[in-house]
């Protein structure tokens, strides 16, 4: 297991378990499938998997609350599975601090590669993209916006001198945001570049992530230029 991806999959239905959790293991992943989110907060506390999967509608806690809980203590990827595309459901999911979502049914290939995606992404904010280093005043691996400070290198913000604690997802949005200030990004091409979707995805997904964002760095850091996306002040 040690050289495999271990998945935490939480779901309550025994035959999308067991079937999702068979598809997982011929694609090369590690995984703890559980039935119930308590059960499901216990394997995450005692095996720190490289990712979760939880879905939605779990008996004991539900998959919000797990994920709650989850990135109270890791900031492990999260992707919420939803019966339904119900905008409640998905942008419940995403504020609770989920990366994605994907609905079901949905096609094994699918979930394998909107997985390998959260993680490539994951792999990148530990250490491996950076910005354009003509984005703003930099010193070094420094990026500085007024009260915020971005260091490229170390992968750590700081406002007005505080440490800010991002997800990877939020770092890499803020990353593509600092290297154009004041340039507007859509909701596709955010999807494109942060999200690695190589196809058209749901910018609800865009959305939350940003407005969690403003929460940590500020709310007028990141302007919405309405029917074109957002930019960053510069």
């Amino acid at each position: 297991m040690a050289d495999q991806t271990h998945v935490l999959f939480v779901e309550d239905d025994d035959v999308i378990r067991e079937a999702t959790q068979l598809a997982l293991e011929r694609d090369g992943f590690a995984v703890t499938a559980m039935p119930d989110g308590l059960s499901g907060l216990e394997a995450f506390r005692a095996d720190r998997p490289d990712i979760a999967l939880l879905d939605v509608m779990v008996p004991g806690l539900d998959g919000v609350s797990l994920c709650r809980r989850i990135r109270d203590e890791s900031t492990v990827p999260v992707i919420m599975l939803s019966a339904r595309a119900d905008s409640i459901d998905v942008v419940l999911g995403l504020e609770a601090g989920a990366d994605d979502y994907v609905t079901k049914p949905f096609d094994g290939a699918v979930l394998v590669a909107r997985i390998r995606a959260v993680l490539r992404r994951f792999g990148h904010a530990s250490g491996g993209e950076r910005p354009h280093e003509d984005a703003a005043a930099v010193t070094g691996g420094m990026l500085t916006f007024g009260e915020l400070e971005i260091d490229t290198e170390g992968m750590e913000v700081r406002r007005s001198g505080q440490p800010v604690g991002l997800t990877p997802t939020e770092m890499r949005l803020l990353l593509e945001f600092s290297s154009a200030p004041g340039t507007v990004l859509s909701r596709d091409k955010l999807l494109e570049r942060v999200w690695d979707y190589g196809w058209g995805g749901d910018t609800r997904v865009v959305d939350v992530h940003v407005q969690r964002l403003r929460t940590k760095i500020g709310q007028d850091r990141i302007e919405t230029v309405r029917g074109f996306g957002y930019k960053l002040k510069a």
